[in-house]
């Protein structure tokens, strides 16, 4: 690990500068500033100005350069942020997202150019890469992993390390006509086309990800070590169907502290996309992957997917039930469009007066140990119980 200057990783190092100022055009005119959609008149002036400071340095930009681009990208962020937030995120114009990326990226450059401690220029890439739009080749996805390397390593709390999970039961059969979702090990791909893929028939597959690194290397230690000082989006309650439930930004350390993978390349190099994705119509680009990650207890309400969806466990244990997209009728689906692909039903505690067809519903289940992937037919039902600290992949792919 390259050193750090003080405990919380300082930027003083003029190599440090010369490699941030590498990721960027090497003129001025190159910084295009480009937007997808109209954005109102006043801000280009205020991108154009932010860039101006960033090349009119002939080297490193002095104290007064920086905090001229720090206040520059304050205003740029705070202003789009009204906008980000002023409706439905689908109703977001991708040039507001653009202009917030932007000021998140002339924000962390202030950062490192004034020399200050690291995280806050990590934690503005972040809320780069969540809430704004791709700018410059994604350049604070590359930003963020050359900053990454000069920060002090995180280790997690003596309570979050020494924390022991005791392993639940599954809940108990609500309802009958249950059966073993099956087991195969390795299967050619013709084999899990022909059987599971064109039929559409769930199946845990062993063996698959043996050899992925997460299978040695994942942690919780690994995960402070890795990404601790990283932001990350962060659901709050057991499930999100609860009144209760909300997300909150917060780093990975101090989600892993008090409770219990595009924007962390290291995590994403230690899995692999399952071979059988190619058996689908979709590009590899396509394929949308997630990370799972959270303790015991932690509920999916029934739900489905618009894709096909494998699900790789790598810690931990979660039990899992399967519902067939016939059984539609009889899950009762909720009304709203929202929520219109999640049960009203609680799985575990079916009220039956309200909901009587449910009894009719047949379904499967299997306990997904580490080291699985169960495979979960598009529009498939499907509730998920962790049993203790679990962390998962997805892939979703067509």
């Amino acid at each position: 690990m390259a050193a750090t200057g003080s405990a919380e990783g300082a930027s003083d190092s003029p190599a440090l500068w010369a490699e941030v100022r590498a990721l960027l055009p090497r003129a001025e005119e190159g910084l295009t500033l480009a937007l997808s959609g109209e954005v109102e008149d006043c801000v280009l002036p205020l991108l154009r100005r932010a860039r101006s400071l960033l090349y009119g340095a002939a080297g490193r930009p002095g104290a007064a350069t920086a905090a001229a681009l720090e206040r520059l990208s304050d205003v740029l962020r705070d202003y789009s942020w009204e906008k980000l937030n002023a409706g439905p995120w689908r109703e977001v114009g991708k040039g507001w997202r653009q202009v917030y990326a932007y000021g998140c990226l002339f924000g962390a450059l202030a950062e490192v150019a004034a020399g200050r401690p690291l995280a806050r220029a990590v934690r503005l890439c972040d809320l780069g890469l969540l809430m704004g739009a791709s700018v410059l080749d994604n350049v604070l996805a590359r930003l963020v992993r050359a900053l990454q390397p000069h920060l002090p390593r995180a280790a997690p709390r003596d309570g979050a390390r020494a924390q022991s999970v005791r392993p639940e039961a599954p809940p108990p059969c609500a309802v009958q006509h249950e059966e073993l979702i099956p087991h195969l090990r390795c299967p050619s791909l013709e084999h899990f086309r022909d059987n599971y893929l064109v039929p559409q028939r769930p199946v845990v597959l062993e063996g698959v990800m043996d050899h992925w690194p997460c299978m040695k290397k994942w942690s919780v230690d690994y995960f402070c070590q890795v990404a601790g000082c990283r932001t990350v989006p962060v659901e709050l309650g057991a499930r999100y169907t609860d009144e209760e439930w909300s997300q909150q930004l917060m780093t990975v350390s101090d989600f892993i502290s008090q409770y219990i993978m595009d924007e962390i390349p290291e995590l994403k190099e230690d899995i692999s996309i399952p071979d059988y994705c190619c058996l689908g119509e979709g590009e590899e680009d396509d394929i949308t992957i997630n990370a799972w990650f959270g303790p015991g207890g932690t509920v999916s309400p029934l739900h489905q997917d618009p894709q096909q969806n494998f699900l790789a466990q790598v810690l931990g244990r979660k039990y899992i039930r399967l519902y067939s997209p016939q059984d539609s009728e009889n899950l009762y689906p909720h009304e709203s469009q929202i929520l219109h692909n999640t049960s009203q039903v609680d799985v575990e505690d079916p009220d039956l007066v309200k909901f009587p067809n449910f009894t009719k519903a047949a379904f499967q289940s299997c306990i997904l140990m580490p080291g699985q992937i169960l495979f979960i037919p598009v529009k498939y039902w499907h509730y998920v119980r962790s049993l203790e600290l679990s962390f998962s992949v997805s892939f979703w792919w067509s």
